[in-house]
């Protein structure tokens, strides 16, 4: 079939009849082979399918919506280009199901920054379709949510957030300020910080790949 995103997949190692999947999704300015670098030390027995944003920056960089500045210099989301590359992400999930031996009951979603921020987007706004989110390097931006995501169902939604704690991109007050709004929505919420800038660090990457072994 045709997909909706161009994407990289690394098949399991250890073959079920249905396998997990870890879906990456890069930053802004990234592309899929960002985070898909790390994907030979992730555990064996996931799909690991890292997909490219839809728009196009030139020069193979891409983001999942643009991000503008006013006179000011002050910085904001183009917001409805945010909330099609959910909708997006939600749908490509489904077309993955379909092609792969994928268990609809075990996806996750590890984003990084804008990637980050779009996870939680997905996953708040279809908890059917997520129980997993690796949350590196963004915050929680409400305004990308469907209209009633409160009323959904997060009782197998878990969380697993990291900042750093000098990140000069995205402040990691922001970040902090995701956790107690997810735990209000009653999301189970592991939260960490590291002393790095915009990246991931090593112990990051060892602790979440820990949490997924640990979760699921």
């Amino acid at each position: 079939m045709s997909f909706s995103l161009h994407h990289l997949v690394r098949e399991p190692k250890i073959k079920k009849d249905k396998n997990p999947l870890l879906l990456l999704l890069h930053g802004y300015g990234s592309n899929e082979e960002d985070l898909f670098s790390f994907a030979s030390e992730l555990p064996d027995e996931y799909y690991v399918i890292s997909a490219r944003a839809p728009y196009d920056l030139m020069y193979g960089s891409y983001a999942w919506y643009a991000i503008n500045f006013d006179a000011d210099e002050n910085k904001f989301s183009d917001l409805e280009q945010a909330c099609s590359s959910r909708d997006l992400i939600a749908g490509f999930i489904d077309e993955l199901l379909l092609s792969y031996a994928i268990d609809a009951q075990k996806v996750t979603l590890v984003g990084f920054s804008q990637g980050c921020i779009l996870s939680y987007a997905v996953a708040l706004s279809y908890p059917q379709k997520v129980q997993r989110v690796v949350a590196m390097s963004g915050y929680l931006n409400l305004e990308m949510m469907t209209e009633n995501y409160r009323q959904n169902d997060f009782s197998n939604l878990k969380i697993f957030a990291s900042h750093g704690t000098v990140d000069q991109v995205i402040p990691v007050t922001w970040a902090r300020k995701s956790a107690p709004v997810l735990e209000e929505l009653g999301i189970e919420v592991t939260y960490k910080e590291y002393p790095v800038g915009h990246g991931v660090a090593p112990q990051n990457f060892f602790d979440f790949r820990n949490w997924l072994s640990q979760t699921l």
